[in-house]
């Protein structure tokens, strides 16, 4: 009876020794697919980084670093309701990490609010980026504000948005001649706008 015991004793230990070991062994091959997915989302390979975090993800639930990195793969996929809803509940969870990675966050938020013309959801976070951004990185933004504005019809602050924006495509985006006569165009139907309503 004692051997029977003992011997049971013995294949308990063994299937437990067994599961741990695949146990651990699985969680050693997450941990090489969040490192592959780490590899292809700075490579600019969103849709692979996107497959491997969204598996992660329902696994184990990323922390807000993660699913901002998801975020952004959703955004670069063209799926801007995700990225939008998965950014949105990540921002606020961000607070310690540095302004200019806050600020691509943000502007990746807005810009997909944007697209999908909740112009209402995509204000606050182009402003937030304004906040954390560098100052070559702020024309899109002032360009997108005075836009927002625009269809508010608040000309004057779409007239300041659309200034700054010109501001800084000239001097940080020279190139980009046609946004820059775009913009000439808006700031002239802003006057207008203005004028006609005086």
């Amino acid at each position: 009876m004692k051997l029977f015991s003992f011997g049971k004793f013995i294949a308990i230990v063994l299937i437990l020794l067994t599961s741990m070991s695949k146990s651990a062994s699985a969680q050693t091959s997450d941990a090489a697919r969040l490192g592959m997915a780490l590899d292809y989302y700075q490579g600019g390979k969103y849709h692979e980084a996107m497959l491997l975090l969204e598996r992660l993800d329902q696994q184990y639930k990323l922390n807000p670093r993660f699913r901002a990195y998801l975020g952004v793969c959703y955004y670069y996929e063209w799926d801007y309701a995700r990225a939008a809803t998965c950014l949105d509940s990540v921002i606020p969870k961000l607070e310690s990490f540095s302004p200019s990675e806050r600020s691509f966050y943000s502007f990746a938020a807005a810009e997909s609010y944007f697209y999908m013309k909740e112009f209402d959801k995509a204000l606050p976070f182009y402003q937030q980026m304004l906040l954390l951004c560098h100052d070559n990185e702020k024309a899109d933004a002032f360009y997108r504000i005075g836009f927002i504005y625009s269809l508010r019809q608040d000309w004057i602050a779409a007239l300041d948005n659309f200034q700054s924006s010109l501001v800084y495509y000239r001097r940080y985006r020279p190139e980009e001649t046609a946004r820059i006569a775009q913009i000439r165009n808006m700031l002239v139907g802003c006057c207008n706008e203005i004028d006609a309503k005086d």
